[in-house]
């Protein structure tokens, strides 16, 4: 009996070591990360973000900057076609129209996509890149721009009420609640966990055509906020594509001065998104520090401890 244990054991670990020396051997995800233009402080989310990507040791990240607002953006046609993935940090003028198609046509064409934070503010007018954030807020959006979205009684409400679309209360910490736990992204992660100080982005609108509603959380009125349980992480259903979509992670003054983007919970979730948005599956194992319900914890460096 104790034969036959020890040699599962050494199976297991046979396995669990060729496990890891694929996905040491595999090439890294070619990432495109767009920014230079935000009303948010993408001096700080541009690196940060690039620094979790690439200290996974998954992804190779190249950044492409925008002109600075109000500048000519005739030239600015980045080449999609070297890349797996798309991350979206970008808030601000209209791209050219070469642009815009070769973007549509990296994404129709399986082109995994990761839009974070504020880029769903940009672009209210264009009703492709609303489809591919399903929600967004500020810019001029109200009930023409699509209905509010939120939880309520256990499902998934699409509410058509009159209003503007976007707003926050004050930052503060609060907890994400889980409502896919069989999604590729969040499975094996915690039904609830603390995520620190942040922005929780409420009254969204938009298409609405969200296809799986990963976590949510309360926008307490006593914050400022909605009142509503609000979708926060979530994919996209959009002609087939993979679209990943994180509200989470508002850049602070500098990398070492950024809570919502130092915890632990954020770069989680945002590796496995991106993962899963590149290739269909999130390989990474459930880290040991993730948050839990009642204890936030961070990773200061950015990077796994």
């Amino acid at each position: 009996m104790m034969n036959r244990f020890f040699s599962r054991c050494l199976l297991l670990a046979a396995f669990l070591l060729s496990l890891i020396a694929r996905l040491q051997a595999a090439e890294p995800i070619q990432t495109l990360l767009i920014t230079g233009q935000n009303n948010h402080n993408w001096q700080v989310s541009c690196p940060v973000i690039k620094q979790i990507l690439e200290n996974s040791g998954l992804f190779r990240v190249d950044c492409v900057i925008t002109p600075e607002q109000g500048a000519d953006m005739s030239d600015f046609i980045p080449d999609f076609s070297d890349y797996q993935l798309v991350v979206l940090d970008y808030n601000g003028d209209a791209w050219p129209d070469v642009t815009n198609r070769r973007f549509l046509d990296f994404v129709n064409r399986g082109g995994g996509v990761v839009v974070y934070h504020a880029a769903d503010n940009a672009f209210a007018d264009w009703p492709e890149y609303n489809e591919i954030c399903a929600l967004g807020g500020w810019e001029g959006r109200d009930e023409k721009s699509g209905p509010y979205v939120y939880w309520k009684d256990g499902k998934m409400v699409k509410d058509n009420s009159p209003g503007a679309g976007g707003s926050h209360g004050r930052q503060h910490q609060y907890v994400l609640n889980a409502r896919d736990k069989q999604h590729p992204v969040t499975k094996g992660l915690p039904a609830h966990w603390l995520h620190a100080q942040d922005e929780l982005y409420d009254r969204m609108r938009g298409p609405g055509n969200i296809e799986s509603l990963l976590y949510t959380a309360y926008s307490d009125p006593e914050t400022g906020g909605s009142g509503r349980e609000e979708p926060l992480l979530f994919t996209v259903d959009y002609n087939g594509s993979r679209i990943f979509h994180t509200m989470l992670g508002h850049a602070g003054p500098s990398e070492t001065d950024n809570p919502a983007m130092q915890c632990t919970g954020f770069q989680v979730t945002l590796l496995r998104g991106a993962e899963w948005a590149a290739t269909g599956a999130v390989n990474q194992p459930v880290p040991a520090d993730f948050p839990t319900k009642e204890l936030n914890t961070k990773r200061p460096d950015y990077r796994a401890q």
